[in-house]
This record gives C-alpha cells, sequence and structure tokens, in this order.
C-alpha cells in the first residue's frame, strides 16, 4: 500500500504537469527541448542556492525570520534568473524570424511564443517539483507513513505534494505572464510574477505554527489561482487583440 501511497503523492505534485506535456509540449521537439532546459537551470539554481545558504545551517527553529531572508533572497535570484532566461529566449526569437524570413516562412506566431513560455514556466514548476517534494518522497515507499507535530492532520509527504503542486502551478503560468510584461513593456504583469512568488513563498512559513498548515494551503492555492486566472485574462486579450489587428489588415 506505501507503494501506491508514493506513487500517489508523486502524481498528485506532477500529474497536472504530465498531462500538460503530453496534450501540448510533446506534440513539438523545440517545446520538449525548452521544458528539459529550463528543468536543467532552475535545478542548478536551485543548488547554486542551497550550497550559499549550507553555511548558514542549520537555522534556529524558533524564529522565523532566518527563513523569511533565505526566502526573499532565493525569490529574488529567481527572479533575476528568470529576466535572464527571457534575454537569452528574446535572442533566440530573432534568431529564429531572421532565418524564417530568408526563406521566406512565417515568423512565430503568437500562440507560438506562448507556448515557448508555457514550456519554460513547465520547466521551472517541474524543477522545485523535483527538488522540494520528489526528492523527499523515498521513504514513502517504505513500511510507514510520517507525519509532523505542527500539521498531524496529514501525511508530511501529503503536505509536501500539496504545496509543490501549488506551485507548479504558479511557476508554469507565472512564466507566460512575465514573458508577456517583458514583451509588451507591461509593468503591472512585471511586477505581478515576483510578487505572487515572494508571497506565496512567505505563506509556507505559516507551516511553522501549530495546525499552520490548514491556513497556510488554502491561502498558497488562492495564490496559484489567481496566477492562472491572471494569465487566462492575459493569453485572452492578447490573442483577441492579435485576431482583431489580423482581421482588420
Amino acid at each position: 500500500m506505501t507503494v501506491a501511497a508514493g506513487i500517489g503523492y508523486a502524481l498528485i505534485a506532477l500529474g497536472p504537469s504530465l498531462s500538460l506535456f503530453v496534450s501540448v509540449i510533446s506534440k513539438k521537439p523545440f517545446l520538449i527541448l525548452t521544458v528539459l532546459s529550463s528543468t536543467l537551470l532552475w535545478l542548478i539554481s536551485l543548488i547554486i542556492l542551497s550550497g550559499v545558504w549550507r553555511a548558514f545551517l542549520p537555522l534556529k527553529s524558533n524564529t522565523w525570520w532566518p527563513y523569511a531572508i533565505l526566502i526573499m533572497t532565493s525569490v529574488a535570484f529567481q527572479e533575476g534568473l528568470r529576466l535572464l532566461f527571457w534575454k537569452v529566449y528574446k535572442r533566440l526569437e530573432d534568431i529564429l524570424d531572421a532565418f524564417a524570413d530568408r526563406v521566406s516562412k512565417p515568423r512565430l506566431f503568437l500562440t507560438d511564443k506562448m507556448q515557448i513560455a508555457l514550456a519554460g514556466g513547465l520547466g521551472h514548476g517541474v524543477a522545485h517539483a523535483v527538488f522540494f517534494c520528489l526528492s523527499l518522497l523515498t521513504p514513502a515507499f517504505g513500511p510507514a507513513t510520517f507525519f509532523v507535530d505542527k500539521c498531524s492532520q496529514m501525511p508530511f509527504f501529503l503536505i509536501s505534494a500539496i504545496i509543490a503542486l501549488a506551485f507548479v502551478t504558479i511557476h508554469t503560468f507565472s512564466m507566460v505572464i512575465a514573458f508577456n510584461g517583458y514583451a509588451e513593456g507591461n509593468k503591472v504583469d512585471q511586477l505581478f510574477v515576483p510578487i505572487v512568488h515572494l508571497i506565496a513563498g512567505m505563506l509556507t512559513l505559516v507551516n511553522f505554527a501549530s495546525g499552520g498548515c490548514v491556513v497556510g494551503i488554502p491561502l498558497l492555492y488562492f495564490m496559484a489561482i489567481w496566477t492562472l486566472m491572471h494569465c487566462g485574462k492575459m493569453v485572452w486579450g492578447r490573442v483577441t487583440e492579435n485576431r482583431s489587428r489580423h482581421g482588420a489588415s
């Protein structure tokens, strides 16, 4: 039964990502390459962050502010890396468009650009799930489960999987929002992504309080749903505007 539970935890964390990969990403080799390169990039970034913070461990468990500083520095580093990732993508996009002009082929469509951003975000989300959830699941395949005193209502592994799913959702669709914000110079979208990332990270600190997961997890999913809705609204607006522009021309 514990093997089934371990597989279930993994599917909770990465099941929707797997569905998105199969239904959208797997149909285009370039998107598969984008997901793999993005996952590797973000895994390396998390390893670098863990290496830097290793010098300060263990943190005092009775105080929350060292963890808050850790989260703030991690978010700042990852958001800086996100901007660098977009600049690299933008140069690649220019190269592809120039090549398309030379061979008399159409340039990248708006939907192509959004799918590339989606693939990059999916890689970020998968890296987070692998680092913070899947790496902890090995004991879940054993003869028992594990509970923590601060949140004894659910197994620790289930909590990790549920939190990982929320962050996978946030990271996946935040990349689409961020790429649009950078490309369009939209300050709202540019600020939305790091603010949501920081708030979501800080909400995990609620789990240090007794029974905090009962409050922290719903709030975290509120941020995930907010990100998803904002992304959907932004995509719909861009696609509608693009169709109107081409229809008028």
